[in-house]
């Protein structure tokens, strides 16, 4: 979390441009937003600054267009589901710089919303130069940053527009790096980590990161195959990434010295394929046969899971326990989920969870809005917990 930022009611908008960078990334098909829950989760902010009399520009990404203008990448779209998220109309620019940037920007009255094109039209947006960011500070008098799942960016509409403006974190990026920093940098202990997912390698960094600064990690889901294999036990057709053996021994040994207990599966669900419904059976982990492969944790890990939460004060959780997308392999996860969801309402936890799978699987559970924050950012939310500076959240600071 930065030293300091500036927040929305920290900073003079009546009558001023600001430049508002949100994450409209959403998912459409055949221009029509299909999923307007990242809209909605960001309008609080624009319709503050609107309500405060500000002359409100919207900036966005959508899409991987490298730079060139991709018709079917336009932001047009995402103008009406924006205009119904925040309950006022929304102007359109068919550019982000430039004159018809301009054009629309100076018709703004108080109050008034504009969305620009599509930023990454300009290959300038992912190289954060000069100019481009010249040209999208020239909009503007104020610029709020509310995009926390872009911050690992250093972009022009990430980092360029904080060092040419007066700069404050929006409503949802202040929510983000609150709970965030209840989690790891102020949190009330004991603090839990919940690592689940199917491969250490994409989360090495974060378990490093997490053993030396939480009480207790729960390791679930394919990745905790590599830590048995790496105890020796058999782990028979699972997914395991053998040669990482060693660098799971390495974590473990990290977390025995940092005074980290870290919980692995000791009963695993396991079938002989990959599919809804295969037959299956809840065996010890050490009882795994050649041919079987482990799609879920079992009824008394479960139960151990559950001792150690209701023992902490504090949870951060990303990935899931077991192949959560096919039935029953889900059970594991819609079980902890729910212990979760019972232990926060209770008001003994505070529960932090982020990350494409574990928000599908929290979904899959119907805890979503029972826990304390979830978190729609990916790459962010986990360099954020990896311990990693993000040039966004940096960018507040300045």
């Amino acid at each position: 979390m930065p030293a300091s930022f500036k927040t929305l009611d920290q900073i003079d908008v009546a009558g001023k441009v600001v430049l508002v960078r949100l994450d409209l990334n959403v998912p459409m098909k055949d221009g029509v937003v299909t999923d307007a829950t990242r809209i909605e989760r960001q309008a609080p902010t624009v319709r503050a600054l609107a309500e405060r009399g500000a002359r409100v520009v919207v900036l966005s990404h959508f899409d991987r267009p490298k730079g060139k203008v991709v018709p079917s990448m336009s932001l047009k779209p995402v103008a009406a589901p924006l205009a119904a998220a925040i309950g006022r109309p929304v102007a359109f620019a068919e550019d982000c710089i430039g004159d018809a940037a301009a054009a629309v920007v100076s018709k703004l009255g108080d109050g008034d919303v504009a969305l620009l094109e599509n930023l990454r039209f300009h290959a300038g947006e992912e190289k954060n130069e000069a100019g481009f960011a010249d040209a999208l500070a020239s909009l503007g008098q104020v610029f709020v940053s509310d995009a926390f799942s872009c911050a690992h960016r250093a972009h022009a509409s990430t980092v360029g527009l904080a060092e040419r403006l007066p700069t404050a974190a929006g409503l949802s990026m202040q929510a983000e790096l609150e709970a965030l920093g209840a989690a790891l940098a102020e949190p009330q202990r004991p603090v839990a980590a919940i690592v689940g997912g199917a491969k250490v390698s994409t989360k090495i960094d974060l378990l490093n990161n997490l053993v030396a600064r939480v009480d207790a990690v729960i390791i679930g889901g394919g990745m905790a195959n590599t830590f048995l294999h790496a105890q020796g036990i058999a782990v028979g057709k699972s997914l395991c990434e053998a040669d990482l053996a060693e660098t799971a021994r390495g974590i473990l040994a990290k977390a025995e010295a940092a005074g980290c207990k870290v919980v692995l599966p000791v009963d695993a669900v396991v079938a002989r394929e990959f599919k809804a419904g295969a037959d299956n059976r809840t065996v010890d982990v050490a009882e795994v046969a050649a041919d079987e492969m482990i799609l879920d944790v079992g009824p008394r890990t479960v139960a151990e899971v559950e001792a150690c939460l209701a023992g902490s004060k504090t949870l951060l959780w990303n990935g899931p326990f077991g192949a959560f997308e096919i039935q029953p392999f889900d059970a594991a996860t819609v079980a902890v989920a729910k212990a979760v969801e019972k232990l926060t309402s209770a008001g003994t936890l505070a529960s932090i969870a982020g990350g494409g799978d574990t928000v599908a699987a929290l979904a899959h559970a119907g805890v979503v809005d029972a826990l304390t924050y979830v978190s729609t950012a990916g790459g962010a939310f986990l360099e954020y917990c990896e311990g990693k500076e993000l040039p966004g959240v940096a960018a507040l600071s300045r």
